[in-house]
């Protein structure tokens, strides 16, 4: 199958493969399209789980329990990291 991209979304597929987590652009939208997947497959506990999760930040944020950027982007791209290991 060909396709073709409107320049914006070529411009974000080019943005993920500069991140260096991608090999091509097929990678780029096989993962897009897995996320999107598992997330239209979530069930409605699965959905509160998050709501739950979203809300238990916002009152850890209200009551000045944050942590900084450094330390929040460290954590978010062990996440990344991780993801991307379970992925393969």
């Amino acid at each position: 199958m060909q396709l073709t991209v409107p320049p914006d979304i070529e411009s974000l597929i080019n943005k993920r493969l500069s991140s260096g987590a991608y090999s091509d652009a097929e990678d780029v939208l096989r993962r897009a399209l897995e996320a999107q997947d598992a997330e239209e497959s979530w069930t409605d506990e699965e959905r509160q789980a998050l709501s739950a999760h979203i809300e238990e930040g916002f009152l850890q944020a209200e009551r000045g329990e944050l942590i900084g950027a450094a330390e929040t982007r460290s954590q978010i791209e062990a996440m990344k990291e991780q993801w991307r290991i379970d992925r393969r």
